[in-house]
């Protein structure tokens, strides 16, 4: 099993590119499921989830290739409806061929999915979704078993009790080939959402209102082959930034979304980070020490989760204290006592921890227990005095592609290296 190897102390500087949206990505590639023919997906980041994905798509037929972060997908001939308990359970994403299989083949048998240990995450939505549109579903030892009508699904309009990114997406694939009209209410606002929407519409779909809260799709017979370039991912853009301002370091990142990042930018502004835009790249210039600030996560567009344990890191060596409160998955701070054995002073109440800034961590053994609380241990070494070994990370490759090569580019002193068995 691989973990990292951190000697904290050095200052981040030199310029480098951010790769694709993992959460744009992993839909889109469902997305070929509805399409007969060759699609090209460019600027695909090379990551455990990814190749999942390719595994789960490749096991229901489809003829998949990646070179070079582009994917080529040929859905033509599909040989099979079920998504298999061994492969799903390693991505909870792969829930994303429900509703495709469900459009395109009118019955689809999906594995209950897995991945990161923390927090509910219910699929619910999603059946409850798929059985507007017109299907029968219900659970087989632990499958999603759904079958669409005859005639096919029909368009019907969805209202969700809360914005689910996964939801939103699962219904929009499925409705893209329904009859009629489907109006989807409280949609998710995400970028990622956006961006399979622009896939679906350039491969012949007619959507309209996304990235908002309401979306209108209208049924179409079919799609076509497309060539489509994924969007930049802002968490991996979040995490850089985040690794920069901590070391008090200098960068230049290319190839941003800097629209998508507004929030991150205001909160790395208050903590006294320096940021100028141009175009698609970023500037970014660290503070002397950082200031303390507070954090509520929110659904798009506000403060994502996901940075919630990078920005705790941050916080842990700022100057005074921060209250983040976690109002998405309550229970995501499972990254908590590991910064504290870095020597971080953080006290949890339910679903707010509250961080007092140190003037120094020290390196010591920590514990990768999901993707983003990865990131956490990885900044907070980049700064501790001596040495820091995060264990586990094959949590950290479902996310970020070699992130320790790009930070060693940017002057990090990071390796990778393969522990021994016990």
């Amino acid at each position: 099993m691989d973990a990292f190897r951190i000697r904290g102390g050095r200052t981040l500087g030199g310029s480098t590119t951010v790769g694709g949206s993992k959460n744009a990505a992993l839909p889109i590639l469902a997305a070929a499921l509805l399409i007969p023919g060759r699609i090209f997906l460019r600027r695909v980041p090379h990551l455990r989830d990814v190749v999942t994905m390719q595994r789960v798509l490749e096991h229901l037929g489809v003829v998949a290739g990646y070179e070079d972060h582009c994917f080529q997908v040929d859905a033509t001939e599909l040989t099979s409806h079920e998504a298999p308990w061994d492969m799903v359970r390693r991505m909870r994403a792969s829930i994303y061929v429900l509703g495709p299989l469900l459009a395109r083949l009118g019955k689809a048998r999906v594995s209950l999915p897995g991945g990161c240990a923390w927090g509910p995450r219910p699929v619910d939505l999603h059946l409850r979704g798929m059985e507007l549109l017109g299907a029968k579903v219900s659970l087989d030892q632990g499958y999603v078993v759904a079958e669409a009508p005859k005639g096919g699904l029909r368009g019907a309009h969805i209202s969700f009790d809360v914005s689910s990114v996964g939801a939103t997406g699962n219904v929009m694939m499925a409705a893209v080939l329904a009859k009629g009209r489907t109006v989807i209410e409280n949609a998710a606002r995400e970028p990622e959402i956006t961006a399979l929407a622009d896939f679906l519409i350039a491969a012949g779909a007619k959507i309209e209102g996304h990235g908002t809260t309401t979306i209108a799709i209208d049924g179409v017979e079919g799609l076509h082959p497309v060539e489509f370039e994924n969007i930049p991912d802002r968490i991996e853009t979040g995490t850089i930034m985040a690794a920069i301002a901590i070391t008090g370091g200098r960068a230049h990142l290319e190839g941003v979304r800097p629209d998508q990042m507004a929030i991150v930018f205001d909160r790395l502004h208050d903590m006294g980070v320096g940021i100028e835009v141009e175009g698609r790249s970023l500037e970014v210039q660290g503070p002397e020490r950082l200031r303390a600030i507070d954090l509520t996560t929110q659904v798009y567009p506000g403060f994502p989760t996901d940075l919630q344990a990078i920005f705790m890191a941050l916080l842990c060596v700022a100057d005074g204290t921060g209250v983040v409160k976690e109002t998405i998955y309550s229970d995501r701070f499972s990254h908590v006592p590991e910064l504290q054995r870095l020597g971080a002073n953080i006290k949890l109440d339910g679903p707010v921890a509250r961080v007092t800034g140190v003037p120094k961590l020290t390196g010591a053994h920590v514990l990768s227990t999901d993707l983003r609380a990865s990131c956490a241990m990885v900044l907070g070494g980049l700064v501790a005095e001596g040495e820091t070994i995060v264990h586990r990370v094959y949590h950290i490759d479902r996310g970020y592609e070699r992130i320790e090569e790009r930070l060693s580019t940017l002057g990090a002193e990071i390796d990778r290296f393969t522990e021994e068995g016990p």
